[in-house]
């Protein structure tokens, strides 16, 4: 099980590739109780841990972040077999996405 530490770490070195989605989405790691917020409404994404308003919060354990933040499991087999849960805009939560194929 990866730490909310870690994965804001991994999460950032991303940031290039996060920073074009112009939203806010919260991720709410329900395995740790933690949220990690990403704001990547300015020129730079930001990652930090907490639990702010956002457009799209996804509701997912620490290990299937760790895979799809790494690669070893795809976002939309991630929702297809339960592992997520999207609230709020699934267009949004679509577009992240596919920044997490890239």
């Amino acid at each position: 099980m990866a730490d909310t530490a870690s994965l804001i770490e991994a999460m950032r070195e991303r940031a290039d590739a996060l920073s074009g989605l112009g939203h806010r989405v919260r991720f709410d790691l329900t395995d740790l109780k933690e949220a990690i917020l990403l704001d990547a409404t300015g020129p730079e994404a930001d990652i930090s841990a907490g639990d702010g308003e956002a457009e799209a919060v996804l509701k997912l354990t620490s290990d299937t972040l760790d895979k799809l933040i790494t690669g070893r499991m795809g976002p939309m087999l991630a929702f297809s077999t339960g592992r997520l849960r999207v609230e709020g805009s699934q267009g949004v939560a679509l577009k992240l996405a596919g920044l997490l194929n890239e």
